[in-house]
């Protein structure tokens, strides 16, 4: 796995539909669980707990996963994007960022 370039400002992962039909997750949402459970600190969850907001120790930049698929189950694959610290602010402005 990498880790996130300077010039990264947005993941999507994707789930695949197998011969056998099972899903299985594409090479992107395996990156994203790698970098939310392995590089990014994680810092808050928005009012609902499905939005979650990292910081890149690295660099500082802030990132969000949010499920932009929600009507599938388990709310589908993850988007894993930068947000500014003004968003980050607005959104979950009970944590300090």
């Amino acid at each position: 796995m990498s880790e996130l370039t300077p010039e990264e400002v947005e993941l999507r992962g994707d789930w695949l539909v197998q011969k056998d039909r099972a899903v299985v997750a594409d090479a992107t949402e395996q990156r994203i669980e790698w970098l939310t459970t392995q590089k990014l600190e994680r810092i808050a969850k928005d009012w609902s707990g499905w939005e979650t907001l990292y910081r890149d120790p690295r660099d500082g930049r802030l990132w969000e996963v949010t499920y932009p698929q929600g009507e599938m189950h388990g709310g589908g694959p993850r988007r894993l994007h930068v947000l500014s610290r003004d968003e980050a602010t607005a959104k979950y402005e009970h944590a300090a960022t």
